[in-house]
C-alpha cells in the first residue's frame, strides 16, 4: 500500500514522523514523503528532517508563505499534480495547518481516502484559521486519528459515524520520548548562559497575539515585569518577527535587561530548553501537550485551547491576553505553587505502531 504522508508545517514534522518510520519498517507499506513547504525557513523546516532522521522528502512543493487562501490553492495545485502521478493508496495529513485541510480536499476528490492524525480536536472558536481547517479534514476524512477522548467525543457530537474513529494517542509524544536523550546532549543552556529550572520560555506567533497591536502590547507588558525576578528567552517566529517591526515594538523589549531573543531552534535545543524551563509561556497547540508530559507548568496565552487535556490533566492553563493574569499566574509559579499533572491515557511514545494497526484493519476490511 503506497500512503503519501503530508508534511508542511514545524508541528507536523514530530507527528508524522513516527508514523513515516512505523509504516517504513512494515512490508505491508510504502511510505511515500510530502514537503508542501508552508514552513519555509531553515530552523522551521530543514534542520527538523536533519534531526528527527527524516530521509529527503520525495516531493517538496515550495509553495512559500501567502495569505490563507493563495497558500491553500497554491498546495492543492502542486498535490494534485503528485496524486495523479503517484497515485497513492491513501494520503495521510496532521494537525490543522494549510497543507491538512489543502491535501485532504486533493484526495478526497480524487476518491483516496484521507487519514486525519490528530482528529477531533476543538477549540469552538471558529474565528480560529486552524478551527476551520480541523473540523473541515475531520468531515471528508474516512480514517480519524485521535490523540485523546475529547476528539472521539467531539467527532461523535458532529455526527461523525464511529466506525471512523479511532483512539490512537499522541504521535507528537512518540518523537519527544524517542529524541528525549539525544536532547539532553545539547548545549543550549550553557551557550544562553542560563541554568537549569531557572529561566522562563516563551513561544508567540498566533494572529490574535503579534497581528493585534493592543494584544501584543498587554502581553510584551506581562513579560517585562516577569523578566525582573527570571530570564526569559524567547525563540522568535519569522512572523513576531515582521510584526514586531510593523508596529515599531523593538524598543519596549530593548528595555528588557533579562530578556534574550534567539532564533528559531532545532527540535533538540528547543527541547532542552523546554524541559528545563521554570514555566513556558506559549500560544502554541503542540507545546501545551510536550510541557504536559515533562511535568513543566505552561500559560497558554489564548482565550481557549484545542487540547482541553492539557488542562484537566496537564500542566496547562489559560491565562488570555490579561497582562495582571499573566503576572500572578507566573507569579504562583516563582513561589512554588505549581500544577501537578499526569500524562494522558496512550502519550506512551506507542501512538504510530497503533497507526500501522488501524491502515491494516482498514484495508482488511475494505478488501
Amino acid at each position: 500500500m503506497k500512503v503519501i504522508l503530508v508534511v508542511g508545517a514545524r508541528p507536523n514534522f514530530m507527528k508524522v514522523g513516527p508514523v513515516y518510520f512505523a509504516l517504513k519498517d512494515n512490508s505491508l507499506f510504502r511510505p511515500y514523503l510530502v514537503h508542501t513547504g508552508q514552513h519555509y525557513d531553515v530552523n522551521l523546516s530543514k534542520v527538523f528532517f536533519d534531526h528527527l532522521g527524516f530521509p529527503k522528502p520525495d516531493r517538496y512543493l515550495g509553495v512559500g508563505s501567502g495569505t490563507h487562501g493563495v497558500q491553500t490553492a497554491k498546495i492543492m495545485i502542486q498535490f494534485e499534480k503528485v496524486l495523479f502521478e503517484e497515485k497513492p493508496d491513501a494520503v495521510l495529513v496532521a494537525g490543522d495547518v494549510n497543507s491538512t485541510i489543502a491535501c485532504a480536499l486533493d484526495a478526497v476528490k480524487m476518491h483516496i481516502p484521507v487519514a486525519h492524525l490528530e482528529a477531533g480536536l476543538r477549540s469552538f472558536d471558529r474565528k480560529m484559521p486552524e478551527e476551520i481547517n480541523r473540523i473541515l479534514t475531520d468531515s471528508i476524512s474516512q480514517i480519524l486519528l485521535t490523540p485523546s477522548q475529547d476528539g472521539n467525543e467531539n467527532l461523535m457530537n458532529e455526527g461523525i459515524s464511529p466506525e471512523k474513529i479511532y483512539f490512537v494517542g499522541n504521535a507528537m509524544i512518540d518523537s519527544l520520548k524517542k529524541h528525549e536523550k539525544e536532547a539532553e546532549n545539547s548545549n543550549i543552556i550553557n551557550k544562553l548562559n542560563l541554568e537549569k529550572d531557572g529561566f522562563g520560555l516563551i513561544t508567540l506567533h498566533r494572529p490574535s497575539n503579534v497581528d493585534k497591536v493592543e494584544n501584543f502590547k498587554k502581553i510584551i507588558k506581562a513579560f517585562y515585569h516577569i523578566q525582573r525576578s527570571l530570564p526569559l528567552i524567547f525563540p522568535i517566529h519569522p512572523r513576531t518577527v515582521k510584526m514586531i517591526k510593523k508596529f515599531s515594538l523593538q524598543d519596549e523589549f530593548d528595555r528588557m535587561k533579562n530578556f534574550q531573543f534567539v532564533e528559531p531552534l532545532g527540535y533538540f535545543d528547543f527541547l532542552k530548553l523546554e524541559k528545563y524551563a521554570k514555566v513556558v509561556l506559549t500560544d502554541s497547540g503542540g507545546i501545551q501537550e510536550e510541557t504536559t508530559v515533562l511535568n513543566v507548568p505552561c500559560l497558554t496565552i489564548r482565550e481557549n485551547t484545542e487540547r482541553p487535556i492539557t488542562i484537566t490533566q496537564g500542566t496547562n492553563k489559560l491565562v488570555g491576553t490579561d497582562t495582571e493574569k499573566i503576572i500572578a499566574e507566573t507569579d504562583k509559579i516563582l513561589r512554588g505553587n505549581n500544577k501537578k499533572g499526569q500524562i494522558p491515557y496512550k502519550w506512551d511514545g506507542n501512538t504510530a505502531q497503533r497507526v500501522v494497526k488501524v491502515f491494516k484493519e482498514y484495508w482488511k476490511k475494505s478488501g
